[in-house]
């Protein structure tokens, strides 16, 4: 438990007031009582709001639930349905045609389309790796993966492999950066001649395609960076013939450095484990020493003692001459808790107060220690502080939102809008609704995307009434999922996004597959999306080369012509409509839901750990955080409403998968085992989520996880 001390009539955790007054607040010139002052008027203010608009959820879920409920067995009816929810303000009025209109916009969210990572920033050495994920070794990341067929034999470099990735990068080059003639495979010797880069190939000076693509080097000796530039990402080729590489190599070439991750969000919310003060403090510590350049983190690795910090700028000469500087890291956005959660971190009348709020005024702060750099690394040359807002329902929410952060720039005295929203597309109301959305905070907005997994988990929830839903395995093919995912883009470029923003795709939430991941997320940029997350700098790397392969600025024009998505199909819910599952069907998904629940609450709750590759039913590990476990408690919780399984098998297959789950974490010397007695409080955690399922506000996993997480916390 912590102690609290008195602020503003606050009660502010001891923790808490001691990072914000001792290292937050000093060197910004702000006054610490005055920053207390300001942000306990804005509780009063708007703590009530924050808790009618969450009464609104309840309220409205209790009517269509109703609503459903008289209805049941009957055919579906799409315009009534629209009509009813209309009626309840669920629905609301277009309006007239306007503009995103966001001022002072980083390129790499306004103009460059590229990967981006998500990770908990509450792991200091996953941050790290995140910012500095910018660029990345496409010779490693084909190598140490299964984008190449086969794999390293031996100890040590195995040439052959090597060979393949050397191969592999060459016709990546050749369509990315093509010669004027030859490829890139005959290459003998790359070379500056003049203000130009070329390339020696059989005796013969080649030239590039576009010769305008090349921006820089640097040269010492044999060795030399030349860097070239196509899409707006930037491809670096590395001469080093004393390398092992670069000697087996015809021109000393010894990697190809892409620009990867343009942009990582430094997660507080489903990837972080945060449930009280202490966890607070430690998640806004590792934000503050990234916004302040600072932040380190020691560590073993291979016997041996390593410590992470922030890269630098790569500085280059131009071509003509001159110094040319690129960023070294990705630019950070943080992703602040939603509305729904309260913390004790601060105390209004005994009381818990908004996380969200509490977010909101601690990680702008620390951004503006980024703000007020005059020299050095930078995060935003454009003087922006960038924060992403999940799980809000509808415009009045979105807006709430704008209000919110208005009153932390005047708390902090910043200007109006100098921070940026990014509205997660991951709520039915709010994708039903997605261009008022975007209107509420239209001079803010640089980002909305889709995510499958909480989308899901909130399309179950809302029409848990409606009916048993079709498996998850189907719900990928599903006419609403096409809808929603055609439907943020269509929003997004009618709304004048383009250039200005972001509009991004989900999770590829296998690690250890990119060899699918090279075939299957190329569509995220086809799809008109100027980014898409990926779980790692490797992925980062990957995935970096469809931005190379789609010039996704010219498929959003492409788009802007075609018909809209269509609202009927968005709200009529995935149902089996009287079609039978068998046995082996209904068991197989209840059995992999009930392991993937298990894998990871066990994780959350006994070791506070919020997002890590969990081993799936089949041994494959998947990355997994809150948004999984929402689908699949939703899932279960739906199929006990309408009886595909009862509540003995659920227990039954619960009980199965925890030997399961035992087994794949064998080798963890710090797991605690759920068998044989099923009384430890994960498994409890697991049996609330999906038994307690219906009664979840919005079927968010939060509510229970905190609760279980602070009861393991103070055995």
């Amino acid at each position: 438990m912590s102690a609290y001390v008195s602020r503003a009539g606050l009660d502010v955790a001891q923790e808490l007031a001691e990072l914000m007054e001792t290292e937050v607040l000093p060197g910004l010139g702000l006054d610490a009582d005055a920053v207390w002052q300001g942000y306990a008027d804005l509780l009063a203010d708007l703590a009530p709001e924050n808790r009618r608009l969450l009464a609104v959820r309840g309220e409205m879920q209790g009517q269509i639930d109703t609503w459903l409920k008289a209805r049941k067995g009957q055919p579906w009816d799409a315009v009534a349905y629209e009509t009813f929810l209309r009626g309840i303000g669920y629905l609301v009025e277009e309006g007239g045609d306007f503009e995103v209109n966001t001022q002072n916009v980083d390129p790499e969210i306004a103009t460059i389309a590229g990967p981006q990572l998500v990770v908990p920033v509450m792991n200091a050495r996953f941050a790290l790796n995140a910012a500095n994920a910018r660029w990345g070794s496409l010779y490693d990341a084909l190598y140490g993966t299964d984008a190449l067929p086969g794999a390293p034999e031996g100890k040590g470099y195995d040439p052959k492999r090597g060979a393949q990735a050397v191969a592999w990068s060459a016709d990546f080059l050749d369509k990315a950066v093509p010669l004027a003639s030859r490829s890139h495979a005959d290459v003998t010797a790359y070379r500056r001649d003049g203000a130009a880069l070329v390339a020696e190939v059989a005796g013969e000076t080649v030239g590039f395609a576009d010769p305008s693509g090349f921006v820089g080097y640097t040269e010492e000796g044999e060795t030399a960076s030349y860097m070239l530039v196509h899409n707006g990402m930037h491809i670096e080729l590395l001469i080093d013939p004393s390398h092992v590489v670069g000697a087996a190599h015809p021109a000393g070439l010894r990697d190809v450095v892409l620009e990867s991750a343009l942009t990582a969000i430094q997660d507080c919310e489903d990837s972080v484990a945060a449930v009280d003060a202490e966890d607070k403090v430690a998640v806004y510590k590792n934000w503050l020493g990234l916004m302040k350049g600072d932040l380190a983190e020691t560590f073993s690795k291979g016997g041996k003692e390593m410590t992470r910090r922030l890269n630098g700028d790569k500085v280059l000469t131009g071509p003509e001459g001159g110094e040319v500087t690129l960023a070294g890291r990705a630019l950070l956005l943080v992703r602040n808790v939603g509305h729904l959660m309260t913390t004790d971190a601060v105390k209004l009348n005994g009381e818990e107060t908004p996380e969200g709020m509490l977010d909101a005024l601690v990680t702008v702060a620390c951004a503006m220690h980024d703000l007020n750099k005059s020299s050095g690394a930078r995060n935003s040359r454009a003087g922006s502080v960038y924060v992403v807002k999940p799980k809000m329902h509808g415009p009045e929410e979105v807006a709430f939102a704008n209000t919110t952060y208005a009153r932390v720039e005047q708390i902090l005295g910043l200007a109006e809008n100098t921070v940026k929203l990014g509205v997660m597309d991951e709520e039915r109301r709010t994708s039903a609704n997605l261009r008022e959305c975007i209107r509420a905070v239209k001079d803010r907005l640089v980002f909305i995307n889709t995510g499958f997994l909480d989308r899901t988990g909130d399309e179950i929830h809302t029409s848990m009434q409606a009916g048993a839903f079709i498996p998850k395995d189907e719900m990928k093919t599903a006419v609403w999922l096409s809808t929603y995912e055609n439907g943020n883009v269509d929003a997004g470029l009618s709304s004048g996004m383009q250039g200005k923003g972001q509009i991004g795709k989900g999770m590829w939430a296998k690690p250890d597959m990119m060899s699918e991941m090279l075939e299957a997320k190329i569509g995220h940029p086809k799809s008109g999306a100027n980014t898409a997350w990926v779980p790692s700098p490797t992925a980062a790397t990957l995935h970096a080369t469809h931005y190379h392969q789609v010039d996704v600025f010219a498929e959003q024009e492409a788009l802007k012509s075609r018909e809209a998505a269509s609202l009927t199909d968005l709200l009529t819910p995935p149902l089996l409509s009287g079609r039978n599952l068998t046995q082996d069907e209904v068991r197989r998904d209840l059995d992999n839901n009930c392991q993937g629940i298990l894998g990871y609450v066990v994780r959350w709750i006994d070791q506070g750990v919020g997002c890590s590759k969990v081993p799936d039913i089949n041994d494959v590990g998947l990355m997994e955080d809150r948004a999984t476990l929402r689908i699949s408690s939703q899932y279960l919780a739906n199929w006990l409403v309408h009886g595909l399984v009862t509540e003995d098998q659920v227990m039954d297959s619960l009980k199965r998968m925890a030997l399961e789950v035992d087994r794949q974490n064998a080798g963890d010397a710090a797991y605690q085992p759920m068998a044989p007695g099923f009384d430890g409080v994960a498994f409890a955690a697991a049996c609330d989520l999906i038994f307690k399922g219906v009664e979840q506000p919005s079927g968010y996993t939060e509510p229970v996880l905190h609760a279980r997480r602070r009861e393991a916390k103070a055995l």
